[in-house]
């Protein structure tokens, strides 16, 4: 059951992982046409606020499948010096501490995203509205908070065979 789990949370990752590129694939269509704009007087409005709200979309959407695919970066110069079970605990531990810091986030994302809804807020030059963005890092963070246990549960049963 666990690998079916664990199988589904990979899947959705990689789906989370293309929304990601495409918002980088925007950011970077909408600057390149800001900039031809600015050539000719005319500026594309509210390129900042975009690039600002998409670049959370990127950030929190890639954050799973970059832990999946080991991408963030790590310093082991002390543990790696250390015997394989001991470890095999340290990383099952910062897996459960950093899983719990971002479900911590995504919950706390949550309330705010819904705050913001029901207050109306929105961005100043588009008036685009801001929740569903902050509802994208909510996401984001969660499904990394999913990734992190399933490592976590993963090196406990590792250490468990040695």
């Amino acid at each position: 059951m666990l690998r079916a789990i664990a199988t589904s949370i990979y899947l959705i990752s990689t789906k989370f992982s293309w929304v990601s590129a495409a918002a980088a694939v925007f950011i970077m269509l909408l600057t390149c046409a800001d900039v031809v704009m600015r050539l000719f007087g005319s500026p594309i409005p509210g390129t900042y606020e975009l690039v600002g709200y998409f670049g959370s979309v990127i950030i929190s959407f890639g954050l799973a499948r970059t832990s999946i695919e080991r991408g963030h970066i790590a310093v082991n110069l002390l543990v790696d010096r250390l015997p394989p079970r001991v470890q095999i605990l340290i990383e099952g531990v910062g897996n459960l501490a950093a899983s719990a810091l971002f479900g911590f986030l995504a919950w706390q994302s949550q309330i705010y995203a819904r705050d913001i809804l029901e207050t109306g807020d929105v961005s100043l030059t588009l008036g685009m509205p801001t929740w569903p963005f902050v509802l994208g890092l909510a996401t984001g963070s969660g499904m990394l908070s999913l990734v992190l246990i399933l490592d976590a549960l993963r090196q406990l049963k590792r250490g468990l065979k040695l």
